[in-house]
């Protein structure tokens, strides 16, 4: 059975507190999203904003292989006609192939939001929902508050969209629009309409009680066709339910068909692709998108899935494009370093594996932690192997901060490094320690190592641990690199001084970078 998928991430998603997107940032996910095999895509309101406007202007250029795009506004206005309202002449003006109008099926809302009568706002319903449909739209009627109404007064809230169905709504979707309700309730109320209605039915779910997804998939369960959501959940408050999460669930754990294989697997960089164009960080925990919902940390864990994948995962995470992760700590066994290895292109031993796993757990119980450090794990299982040679070799380092009348604070750092038998002892000035020794190594490297200059710090983290112990606290620092061609890695250091932490971490960084090449 084919699932209807409609977006509402250019409407809904927008209305997430932090995200405002440009009309040019829409069009970009709007041809993402029907790369991707999304049906509907909910532009925006047109009688809300010049911005939402334009859209639905310029959306009309796009060659869209299969998406329809929907224009979003409310029934006429209490009272009024219903050729002159300006939200349905609004939504004509659009010129979209599909309509969508959301109307009242609270009694709660008609009397205290609406002020009008229970009799007027069935009116509006079906007249606005007619005059669509005699203009040749597909229209989605969307009943705002049904799952609360119902519960407050099923005779009315079924009357509402009765209303929207006798005006010829192509599908009736029910929204739980302040997200209280709860996965049985919802199966339950969706089997009610279904069966007094005869008309198809939709889902469109918040998350305020942590309950989109589930109540979404509840819907369908009941006999719904077509679902609604946003890229990544993004919405009012904490949020609608998410695609992301929905679509996985529909066509790999109940047997719905939503888009082809090949687009599912498309799915993570889906998600990637819509955080960057809304500015978002990339939620790492989200469900079968998110970069850390297929790392796996601890070592009886790693051990059972280099037996078998399937004993720690729920699916296959290639089947939506993500990827297994292990991940190294003091919580790592053997199978860890090794499966970890593999990953960098290192061959370890069984021996080998356990002497990095003992030094791991040395050091992390010193401060250093290696999640989120990368670099400096793969640096620790290469010098692990007979016949490693660093490009480079500390002797020794010193760090000056001052503070000069006329000058300021400044700091400045010699550096005496060792490359092939060579010593190389440099000075440099910086505003900060951390950037004196920054300069300082590159002018003792780059002579000998002139593909530094690519080499660039893009983050710097410091954390005190066990801050009860004042100024004698142990200092992690980690050190985020990129190199020109946009690669990234992360190195760690800590120590009780955190010129000596960055120093570790900064060391880290180069010596990953030349050994890399």
């Amino acid at each position: 059975m084919k699932i209807q998928l409609y977006d509402t991430t250019l409407r809904d998603g927008t209305q997430s507190e932090g995200i405002s997107l440009s009309v040019n940032d829409k069009l970009k996910i709007t041809k993402r999203l029907d790369d991707f095999g999304i049906n509907y895509i909910e532009g925006g309101w047109p009688g809300s904003n010049p911005k939402d406007v334009e859209y639905f202007e310029r959306v009309r250029d796009l060659d869209l292989k299969q998406a329809k795009i929907a224009a979003f506004g409310s029934t006429r206005r209490k009272n009024s006609d219903v050729e002159s309202d300006p939200n349905i002449k609004a939504l004509v003006d659009a010129q979209t192939p599909v309509v969508t109008v959301v109307g009242k099926s609270s009694d709660l809302h008609v009397r205290d939001v609406l002020e009008t009568t229970p009799k007027e706002n069935l009116a509006m319903i079906e007249e606005s929902v007619a005059y669509l449909k005699g203009l040749g739209k597909e229209v989605v009627y969307d009943a705002e508050h049904f799952f609360d109404g119902y519960k407050a007064n099923p005779e009315y809230a079924l009357a509402t969209v009765q209303a929207a169905a006798r005006g010829g709504a192509d599908i009736l979707v029910l929204c739980e629009t302040n997200g209280g309700s709860l996965p049985w309730e919802v199966e339950e109320i969706v089997k009610a309409v279904i069966e007094k209605t005869g008309t198809p039915v939709g889902v469109h779910t918040h998350d305020d009680g942590g309950n989109g997804v589930a109540n979404s998939l509840a819907g369908i369960r009941a006999g719904a066709v077509h679902v609604q959501g946003t890229i990544n959940g993004y919405g009012e408050r904490v949020g609608n339910a998410n695609l992301c999460t929905i679509i996985p669930n529909l066509q790999l754990k109940m047997g719905y068909e939503c888009v082809s294989e090949e687009n599912l697997k498309a799915l993570s960089k889906l998600s990637h692709y819509v955080a960057e164009i809304a500015n978002q960080p990339q939620n790492p925990y989200l469900p079968f998108v998110g970069k850390k919902a297929f790392a796996h940390k601890g070592g009886i864990h790693v051990a059972a899935i280099l037996k078998n994948e399937d004993s720690y995962q729920h699916i296959d995470p290639t089947l939506v494009g993500n990827k297994r992760r292990t991940l190294v700590s003091e919580l790592s066994g053997r199978g860890n370093i090794i499966d970890k290895a593999k990953e960098f292109g290192i061959e370890v031993t069984s021996d080998k594996a356990r002497q990095v796993v003992e030094q791991i757990k040395g050091l992390e119980a010193q401060g250093f932690t290696f999640e989120g450090a990368g670099a400096s794990a793969q640096l620790l299982m290469e010098r692990a192997e007979e016949g490693y040679k660093a490009p480079f070799e500390l002797i020794d380092f010193m760090v000056i901060v001052e503070s000069r009348q006329g000058r300021g604070v400044f700091a400045e750092a010699t550096v005496k490094v060792e490359v092939d038998g060579k010593t190389f002892h440099t000075a440099a000035e910086g505003n900060g320690p951390v950037n004196a020794l920054n300069k300082a190594l590159r002018k003792a490297l780059e002579g000998s190592y002139p593909r530094l200059a690519e080499i660039h710090l893009s983050d710097y983290k410091v954390r005190i641990l066990d801050s009860e112990s004042g100024t004698e606290a142990i200092t992690r620092v980690l050190i985020d690199t990129k190199n020109g061609d946009n690669s990234r890695w992360s190195t760690v250091g800590a120590s009780t001084n955190i010129i000596e932490a960055s120093w570790l971490a900064l060391a880290d960084s180069m010596e990953y970078a030349l050994q890399k090449e």
